[in-house]
């Protein structure tokens, strides 16, 4: 028997169980790619309107939430797709690879399956192989559809090819990411966090590499989402730059092996904290647990997003410079009559308000998780009720969105106040990301009531999440519909200036999240627990 002995079994079962979740991922990053090739041509199909458009996406914040620029003074509609649509594909193939690899590793070992398993006639790495020869498949996946949705469109064959390469490519480095993360630690949810937390980091060493230096300086180079854009397809195509995610990918997934040698089955690298002997007060409530239970991953929330927002704050100045500077640009702001400044905490706040969404969502489905695992049924076993246990759970998922805003805002606040901002950007910055919390309720309502009709439900509030940031992030760049849009519970709230903010999308979003969440809790009351 050798390490590998048993993995095609392994493949075999992991495609299997697999066999709906990686459909949906693939054709959803496909789609993403087919509706912009479709729909480009339409919104922007005179170069007066390139002009337009590339005059805006050369101003500082479009680059950070975009890409560095390549093409803008002849933007075709492939050059508007490699800068404007490809970091936002490579994301989800980054986060697809990363469930993936989690779910047949880690979790596996979590369940005690993956014991299971090892006692018969399978190898020591097959697992791990297992789970990356299906991600390879996935990638490949993605990449083939995207190339085919840009070929539909008749952008040349070589670049369309390397875009979709890239976007692949960018998913497997993310993968190798992922071999590593599961050998560190015992428990699925932190390995998928840290892999989350590179992502995270991947995408602002890129934001602030593009801003920094024409083209991206040294930071942009050291983020894996950078090396498609670097490739500078539909402009000046290079190949070499995505070499890179294949020695990445190499690097990764031979360290990852060589932690697997080193710890027993079940077990981290990195052991964890022994707890107290004694357990606090506090845990003797059901809030005071959901707090326990999550308070690491709140922490890990509140410092990335405040670190985070704190250089994107910081670029205001540059928005302001870029707007004097460029007449041209200025045309563009007078035309829609929002104030530059405006415009940019408005972005922020839209993109740190679908992050702290993303949190929610997680917190939600640690309800889930409880009740897999037999905990919900040992908690109702003592005198605790089933509307107060959901509700507990619930009640701090939305102080912890709350806490998030305004970490988030605060960051912006003071990355702002360092430069021409002032003390009055803290208050702004912190208002226009709280004014997201009912939109990111509504959200967290979604998820607690699909829970309470049946666990697996729970998940679907996913998708909500995905199509608020698709609205909101391509809403403009792809004209949609105004109904479209306003389906996303995002759409109605504009937080900056604050003579802007109305009052009633917020009680009606608030109001929606308060009936979800009773209507989940009611479904929850008169159904069965569901046992591991």
């Amino acid at each position: 028997m050798t390490e590998l002995t048993g993995t095609g079994t392994l493949i075999r079962f992991a495609l299997r169980r697999d066999r709906v979740k990686l459909p949906i991922w693939i054709g959803a990053i496909g789609l993403g790619m087919l509706y912009a090739v479709s729909a480009l041509p339409t919104v922007y199909g005179t170069p007066e309107e390139r002009r337009v458009r590339a005059d805006l996406m050369s101003s500082p914040a479009a680059k950070l939430m975009s890409g560095p620029g390549y093409g803008l003074d002849d933007y075709t509609l492939g050059a508007m797709i490699s800068n404007e649509m490809v970091l936002y594909l490579a994301i989800p193939a980054a986060m697809m690879s990363i469930f993936l690899i989690t779910r047949h590793t880690r979790a596996e070992e979590e369940t005690g399956r993956a014991e299971l398993i090892r006692s018969t006639v399978v190898g020591r790495h097959a697992a791990t192989t297992a789970a990356l020869v299906v991600a390879f498949i996935a990638n490949l996946g993605v990449a083939l559809v995207t190339t085919l949705a840009m070929l539909s469109g008749g952008l040349q064959a070589t670049d369309s090819l390397a875009v979709g390469t890239g976007i692949g490519l960018a998913g497997l480095s993310f993968a190798g990411v992922a071999t590593i993360t599961v050998q560190l630690t015992e428990h699925a949810r932190a390995a998928s966090s840290l892999a989350m937390a590179v992502v995270g980091a991947a995408f602002l060493l890129r934001a602030v590499g593009d801003v920094a230096q024409p083209g991206g300086n040294l930071l942009s180079w050291l983020s894996p989402l950078a090396w498609t854009q670097q490739a500078r397809p539909f402009v000046e195509l290079r190949w070499w730059p995505l070499s890179l995610s294949v020695l990445v990918l190499a690097a990764t997934v031979a360290f990852g092996y060589l932690l697997s040698a080193r710890r027993d089955v079940g077990a981290g690298v990195v052991r964890p904290r022994l707890g107290r002997a004694d357990a606090a007060g506090s845990l003797s409530t059901p809030f005071g647990l959901a707090t326990r239970q999550q308070r690491a991953g709140l922490i890990g929330w509140g410092v990335g997003l405040f670190v985070f927002a704190v250089p994107m704050g910081s670029l205001s100045d540059s928005v302001t410079d870029a707007v004097s500077n460029n007449p041209q640009l200025a045309e563009v702001f007078t035309a829609t009559g929002q104030d530059p400044l405006d415009a940019f905490y408005s972005t922020m706040a839209l993109f740190f308000g679908l992050l702290v969404g993303a949190f929610a969502v997680i917190s939600v489905l640690r309800l889930r998780a409880e009740e897999r695992t037999g905990h919900t049924d040992a908690a109702l076993a003592t005198a605790v009720s089933r509307q107060r246990w959901y509700f507990s759970w619930f009640g701090f998922t939305a102080v912890a969105s709350a806490v998030l805003l305004a970490l988030s805002g605060l960051g912006i606040g003071i990355g702002a106040a360092t430069g021409s901002g002032g003390p009055e950007a803290l208050g702004k910055s912190v208002l226009a990301t709280l004014a997201f919390l009912p939109a990111v309720l509504v959200v967290a309502g979604l998820a607690a009531a699909l829970f309470g009709v049946r666990p697996s439900w729970s998940a679907l509030a996913w998708i909500v999440v995905g199509y608020a940031a698709f609205t909101g992030l391509f809403g403009a760049l792809l004209d949609l519909p105004a109904w479209v849009a306003d389906l996303s519970p995002f759409a109605h709230i504009t937080p900056s200036p604050l003579s802007d903010l109305e009052a009633a999308p917020l009680v009606v979003l608030a109001i929606l999240a308060g009936g979800l969440a009773v209507a989940g809790s009611t479904a929850f009351t008169h159904r069965d627990i569901e046992a591991g």
